[in-house]
């Protein structure tokens, strides 16, 4: 008899699919914008396409570090966004944020109430996630054709923001949100695993 194998991604399966796009997502960041010299890069093939991956040791364990802790709250629904933020090395100052919204998509069957989110299943695809991943992860591609050129020299962090009374880790302190002045927005295209939507959102200032 044939059987068919359906789709079944938890809410743990759901955090290692985002972790992966926050991962390929912003090292592509990371080289279309010049943060880094091109040679520090190798491309990889991921989602159909060629990214850019830092070869750099330090990038390479802060990500690591940063996006598996990321992974842990993410599998709790307790990520309300990731922000990467591009600064000018001399001022400080903020020249770019790049936002990961993640929306949680409560699932309900038949009409009855919503499901406990940790015990909830997406039954999408992932051929179909990663073919909505490969849209954005075009867009991030695109998108120094109409970004200005960061001229300075660039450094990046990434904050997290959670949810209120999330357990942080020794080392890690609370901050504020990063601000931008004289700021444009340019929203891209969303993905979803069907647990969990994530929008991309890139502000970035305006040049005089």
């Amino acid at each position: 008899m044939a059987t068919t194998t359906q789709n079944a991604i938890t809410l743990k399966g759901s955090a290692a699919i985002v972790k992966e796009y926050l991962k390929y997502g912003i090292n592509s960041i990371l080289f279309q914008r010049g943060i880094y010299p091109p040679e520090k890069f190798d491309s990889v093939q991921k989602y159909g396409l060629t990214i850019l991956m830092s070869t750099d040791e330090k990038i390479v364990e802060f990500l690591e570090k940063v996006l598996g802790q990321v992974e842990e709250w993410l599998a709790r629904n307790e990520v309300e966004k990731i922000s990467l933020v591009i600064t000018m090395v001399h001022t400080k100052e903020v020249l770019e944020r790049w936002d990961f919204k993640v929306h949680s998509e409560p699932t309900a069957t038949g009409g009855g109430p919503v499901i406990d989110p940790s015990t909830a299943v997406s039954s999408k695809e992932l051929k179909k996630i990663q073919a909505e991943i490969r849209d954005v992860m075009r867009q991030i591609a695109a998108t120094v054709s109409y970004l200005p050129l960061l001229e300075y020299l660039c450094t990046f962090d990434v904050l997290i923001h959670t949810v209120k009374n999330c357990d942080l880790p020794e080392k890690w302190n609370e901050t504020d949100e990063v601000q931008i002045q004289n700021a444009q927005t340019v929203q891209l295209k969303s993905f979803s695993t069907g647990l969990q939507k994530v929008e991309t959102i890139v502000n970035y200032r305006m040049t005089d």
